[in-house]
């Protein structure tokens, strides 16, 4: 199993808003992209000098298959949409991670 984990960190002025629309609608669409079996969003608890707030949002795949697909054929437009919403108000990064146990 594998995950594919998205750390963001949004303004605090549209943070509420921002979690709202995540669960309502972007991660139903990456979902229904059917490259993932499931997924959890977690807030970072750490003190934010940035002076927002940070989630890893992890999406949970079975091969590598899955992701080269997603990749290739949804990221794009789901990244463009969500940069589109919240256009300097978040950063992110992403990383793959093997479940080893």
């Amino acid at each position: 199993m594998f995950i594919y984990n998205v750390t963001i960190n949004i303004d605090n002025d549209v943070a509420d808003e921002w979690l709202l629309w995540m669960t309502q609608k972007h991660i139903p669409d990456v979902l229904k992209t059917g490259c993932f079996t499931e997924h959890r969003i977690l807030r970072v608890l750490a003190d934010e000098e940035s002076g927002g707030k940070t989630y890893s949002v992890q999406y949970f795949f079975d091969t590598m298959q899955d992701i080269e697909t997603y990749e290739s054929c949804y990221a794009a437009e789901l990244r463009d949409e969500h940069t589109q919403k919240y256009k300097d108000k978040f950063v992110a990064f992403r990383t793959l991670l093997h479940v080893i146990k």
